[in-house]
């Protein structure tokens, strides 16, 4: 860790959940200071004056957690060190299905990105899978590179999804193995997807063929 920053940190977690006034009890534990600026960096970006005024300020939300903490005051030089060991976006990296781990579709209503399993599990008896279905699109249209996503700790590509690829992947609803993720995705208004791909080793269930 750099010098005069914390190994770690203790922070209130609460649960943030829109338009509904939450009754989960506040969580109160030490968590790796590192792991906490991980996931600022999705709302600082990789600067050090950004980050330091976060961290005075002693919130974040992060999904559907808020994060509290004791205003905390850090040096820009500390902040520089720590932030030089963290990724950078390459937005020239080729985008490959077989490092996707998960993917976010706008339109669903889904809080949550849908994990690669779930697209790509085939019914009996089927020799393709929606994943298949979802690669094709994205091959045929391209996608976009969207920047790094620190709390994923993955790279994400935008697929802007056209009005006839948007009636297919609506018409191939039925190759979804959960009752409920068809019958969203079928009466959904599909517009974007983002595929959020690993650095690490390749998906061996992404093949998209």
């Amino acid at each position: 860790m750099a010098a005069g920053l914390p190994e770690t940190i203790r922070v209130r977690l609460s649960s943030e959940e829109a338009g509904d006034v939450s009754l989960t009890p506040v969580v109160i534990r030490e968590m790796p200071f590192r792991d906490l600026v991980e996931l600022m960096l999705d709302v600082t970006g990789k600067n050090a004056a950004r980050l330091r005024e976060l961290l005075h300020r002693g919130t974040l939300v992060s999904g559907a957690t808020r994060f509290r903490w004791e205003a905390l005051p850090a040096e820009g030089e500390s902040l520089e060190e720590l932030l030089a060991g963290f990724p950078d976006p390459e937005p020239h990296r080729p985008f490959d299905a077989r490092r996707c781990v998960c993917v976010r579709i706008e339109g669903l209503g889904l809080h949550d990105a849908i994990p690669l399993s779930a697209l790509a599990r085939r019914r009996l008896l089927r020799r393709t899978s929606f994943w298949d279905v979802l690669c094709s699109v994205a091959a045929e249209v391209g996608v976009e590179y969207a920047g790094y996503s620190y709390r994923d700790r993955a790279d994400r590509y935008l697929l802007r999804i056209p009005s006839p690829q948007r009636e297919r992947m609506r018409a191939h609803a039925g190759l979804l193995c959960y009752s409920t993720l068809e019958t969203v995705v079928r009466e959904a208004r599909l517009r974007e997807a983002v595929f959020v791909v690993s650095r690490g080793a390749v998906n061996s269930g992404a093949s998209g063929s």
